[in-house]
């Protein structure tokens, strides 16, 4: 008697970001990998998540996720689990949008750092505020994409 495991399908990335796309309504620009830092009233910690430039803004996504230590802790102590952190920023609301890394030769060896993503926006209420992110090698894609629609 042979024993079936259950497979466990690979959601082919295509398919993830065409659910992704239909479900927001927006057409996906660039996408890449980040760590949103500061600048969003809701969340004061850094979290890893995706970096996301759409037709009608920006995005910062992180999916729940949780290791085996952190999971141990939390059902010990009654927690609830890890939901769902999304940041939107309309597209009209963005004032500017930039990206600084460092050039000194001898500072990128010592102290070795993403880029920083800085976006300028005007929050609900109407003030100035700016969002920071460390973002990956496709920081300059996601950078003209969101000055091409006129940051």
């Amino acid at each position: 008697m042979e024993i079936q495991l259950p497979v466990k399908k690979e959601q082919d990335a295509a398919v993830f970001w065409r659910e992704y796309e239909a479900r927001y309504g927006e057409k996906v620009l660039v996408s890449t990998l980040g760590r949103y830092i500061a600048g969003w009233d809701c969340y004061d910690l850094p979290f890893w998540g995706l970096l996301i430039a759409t037709s009608g803004g920006f995005r910062v996504h992180a999916f729940p996720h949780e290791g085996w230590l952190e999971a141990l802790s939390r059902v010990s102590s009654g927690g609830a689990p890890p939901g769902e952190k999304t940041i939107f920023i309309p597209q009209d609301c963005i004032l500017s949008a930039d990206l600084y890394a460092e050039h000194s030769w001898w500072k990128k060896f010592f102290f070795n750092r993403p880029p920083l993503l800085r976006i300028r926006y005007r929050n609900a209420a109407g003030a100035v505020m700016e969002l920071t992110a460390e973002t990956d090698a496709k920081g300059p894609q996601l950078l003209e994409a969101l000055n091409v629609r006129g940051c």
